[in-house]
C-alpha cells in the first residue's frame, strides 16, 4: 500500500508543476491586440509610425534601431526616429507590450542611407535591446508568488502523504 501513496503524492506533484507552468501568450486575435510598423521598410533616420489597437493600456514599444516609446492609453500612434547607424538590409524586430500580451513586427532598412546631418562619421551609441529574457518575462510579482505558493503546498502536501503510516498496518 505504501506504493500508492507514494505514486499518488508524485501524480499531485506533476499535476501541480503542469498547471503552474507559465501560460502561452495569449493568440492576438482573442485579445483584439494588433500592432503595425509603417512604413515597413525605411532608411535610417527617417520616422516610423508606430501603431497599436485593442489595448486599453499604454502601449510600451521596443526595438534595437531606435529608442523606447510609450503610446499613451487613449491614443494609437506614436513616432520614433530611426538610429543613423541603422545598418541597410537589416530586418529589426519591433515589440509592442500591452501589458502581459506582447506582439512583433518587423522593421526593415532601405539600402543607401541620407547623409548624417552632423556629416560626423557615425558611431554606435547602444546595443540591442535583447528583450525580458529568462521565464520571467511578462510576469508580475503577484503571479510569480502564486506560483510559487502553489508548488510549495503540493510539495508540502507529497510528502505528508508519502510520509503517513500504512492504514493496514504493514
Amino acid at each position: 500500500m505504501r506504493v500508492i501513496g507514494v505514486a499518488s503524492a508524485a501524480l499531485l506533484g506533476v499535476s501541480a508543476l503542469t498547471l503552474t507552468a507559465p501560460a502561452a501568450q495569449a493568440s492576438s486575435v482573442s485579445s483584439g491586440f494588433r500592432v503595425s510598423v509603417q512604413p515597413t521598410t525605411i532608411a535610417a533616420g527617417g520616422q516610423v509610425t508606430l501603431r497599436a489597437t485593442g489595448c486599453e493600456q499604454g502601449v510600451f514599444v521596443t526595438s534595437g534601431v531606435f529608442d523606447d516609446v510609450t503610446i499613451p492609453r487613449g491614443r494609437a500612434t506614436a513616432t520614433a526616429t530611426v538610429d543613423w547607424d541603422a545598418k541597410p538590409g537589416t530586418v529589426y524586430q519591433v515589440t509592442f507590450h500591452c501589458g502581459t500580451f506582447w506582439q512583433n513586427a518587423e522593421l526593415t532598412i532601405a539600402g543607401g542611407r541620407p547623409d548624417h546631418p552632423d556629416h560626423k562619421p557615425v558611431t554606435p551609441h547602444r546595443g540591442v535591446h535583447a528583450g525580458g529574457g529568462g521565464s520571467f518575462a511578462g510576469f508580475d510579482l503577484q503571479e510569480i508568488g502564486l506560483g510559487a505558493a502553489l508548488v510549495a503546498g503540493t510539495l508540502g502536501a507529497a510528502y505528508r502523504i508519502s510520509r503517513r503510516p500504512d492504514e493496514d498496518g504493514a
